[in-house]
């Protein structure tokens, strides 16, 4: 008996030295990342040469190291590292830190932004409450919406207008035309993409055409227009979006071919509407797969006209809203609606996919609702999101 309890007291003590190694942690990115890509920082001391040797049993083919790094600046290398290599490196004593390769971009600021822009920028209440001044600090950056496409169905797109700077075509019309004889569409071009009022300002722009010079259109041209999108946008590959600032009273066929294009991985943006009434009355306000959005005003109010309930998942700046008009190349117009806001929202989903890649539309939609900065709208009924839009 004596002896078998020593045996297992001995086997208690020495059980630690045979115990698995405790793997560290991967750190997260701040922002978007270098997919497969990481940075292994090693202890002060270790020989880093001696690691990479060991490192070589343990690359798995698809494995590669990208970078040494002199101990000076940081003992340590980068690569491109599979899943059973990151956890051999996790479990590697010798293993300070790893770390998610982060993308970093040029930042830009405009100062001759619409106020809308810098809303979507801060956080805090804008102190400038001149919604007619084009005096507002806007920032942003790299790809800015490059590679993604936006698709306008809309009254079409006056795709002359230097503000697009060439990247706004002419893709489809449900009643023939050629060109925007109202102006609608163009401005909502605008606030997605142009260069002076744009939230995504390297973002592709494509005009579908679906409604007349009036504003007026009908339903089954609408879902033809939604169905050349979503064929289109499956043989491009590209991440998509569909900017939608129209609708109507309730009609089960739109939402249909609303909630199919989703499905098929669109991304779609539309207008709550108007008519200051619940926008669960109105389609395809009332598409939950979609992002509906509210209007907000320059004193962090909901515009008087806009819908509201709880089929509205944000708000975005939608009063008294500068941007491309049509007439002349330099054409603008200030007008107000959730037709207004709706444009910020598709803007900062295309301006969020050229960063981060290619998303699900239901993360892309948590990722907007995320962002955005709860609590600071007045005039918010019960049973409503107070929600405003951030772009990052």
């Amino acid at each position: 008996m004596h002896s078998l309890s020593a045996l297992a007291t001995l086997a208690l003590l020495i059980a630690p030295a045979f115990a698995v190694p405790t793997k560290i942690q991967v750190q997260k990115a701040p922002g978007p990342k270098v997919q497969d890509s990481y940075i292994i920082k090693l202890k002060d001391g270790v020989n880093k040469k001696l690691t990479l040797a060991w490192l070589q049993s343990h690359l798995s083919a698809n494995s590669t190291v990208t970078y040494e790094y002199e101990a000076g600046v940081l003992n340590g290398f980068a690569g491109k590292f599979s899943v059973d290599t990151l956890n051999a490196l996790a479990a590697n004593k010798d293993v300070e830190t790893i770390s998610e390769d982060s993308i970093v971009t040029t930042q830009y600021s405009q100062t001759n932004a619409p106020w809308g822009l810098q809303r979507i920028d801060q956080a805090a209440k804008l102190t400038n409450t001149n919604a007619a001044g084009l005096n507002f600090v806007y920032g942003y950056d790299d790809p800015a919406g490059a590679g993604v496409d936006v698709y306008v169905v809309d009254t079409g797109i006056y795709t002359g207008h230097s503000g697009f700077e060439g990247r706004a075509r002419w893709g489809y019309s449900a009643i023939g035309g050629t060109t925007d004889g109202n102006g609608h569409g163009t401005h909502c071009a605008g606030t997605i993409g142009s260069a002076p009022y744009g939230v995504a300002k390297k973002v592709s722009l494509i005009a579908v055409q679906v409604l007349d010079a009036n504003g007026s259109g009908s339903s089954s041209g609408v879902v033809a227009g939604i169905n050349w999108v979503v064929s289109q946008a499956s043989t491009s590959g590209r991440p998509s979006v569909i900017s939608m600032s129209l609708g109507g009273g309730a009609d089960t066929t739109l939402d249909t071919a609303v909630r199919n294009a989703v499905s098929k991985g669109v991304h779609v943006v539309v207008a709550a509407g108007n008519s200051n009434v619940d926008a669960g009355t109105t389609s395809p306000a009332r598409v939950t797969e979609a992002i509906t959005v509210g209007a907000s005003t320059i004193s962090d109010a909901r515009a008087s006209f806009s819908n509201y309930g709880s089929v509205v998942d944000i708000f975005a700046p939608g009063q008294d809203i500068i941007s491309t008009w049509i007439g002349s190349t330099t054409a603008t117009n200030r007008i107000s609606g959730t037709s207004m806001a709706t444009p910020h929202v598709a803007g900062t989903a295309a301006y969020l996919l050229s960063i981060y890649g290619q998303q699900t539309p239901s993360a892309l939609i948590s990722k907007i609702k995320g962002l955005g900065v709860s609590g600071v709208l007045t005039n918010i009924p019960s049973g409503t999101t107070n929600l405003l839009l951030q772009k990052d």
